[in-house]
């Protein structure tokens, strides 16, 4: 009889494997994160200029109930308070909004508003800086416009 052999059997991989696996990871990566990348700010733009339009209904309502729009002093916290400062609204049924905070933009900052408005004196002007938080700028950072 001859003896058995054995059989040596493979366990876990080798370095060579591992770095070559991990280079494959590498290069998919560097490919796809800048599109990855680009998407993210698209969906910032989208986001802001949806609640926009949300805190716009609700300016809109505002002033529906109470013949003015809130002043620039009052800001955009007359949606979910009484306002105690400036003209006193005359028919207040808020709040106007169905979550009581107003929200910050998609960078983490206030969004401006201002009544009387500067591109809208009949009305008012609703708008976010961008990423930046300055006025102008271009991509991420370019001001978005409620009135546009």
């Amino acid at each position: 009889m001859q003896p058995k052999q054995r059989m040596r059997s493979r366990e876990g991989f080798t370095l060579v494997e591992i770095l070559v696996v991990i280079v494959v990871i590498a290069i998919l990566a560097t490919l796809v994160a800048p599109n990855v990348f680009k998407h993210i700010g698209r969906a910032k733009d989208s986001t802001a200029k949806a609640q926009m339009e949300m805190l716009g209904a609700a300016v809109d309502a505002y002033r529906l109930d109470n013949d003015q729009f809130p002043t620039t002093e009052q800001g955009l916290a007359a949606l979910n308070t009484r306002p105690t400062a400036g003209p006193a609204p005359r028919d207040w049924r808020g709040p106007y909004l169905k979550k009581h905070d107003v929200p910050l933009d998609p960078w983490g900052k206030p969004y401006v508003y201002r009544s009387p408005g500067t591109a809208n004196p009949e009305g008012y002007d609703l708008l976010t800086l961008g990423r930046d938080g300055r006025e102008g700028g271009e991509g991420e950072d370019a001001d978005i416009l409620g009135w546009k």
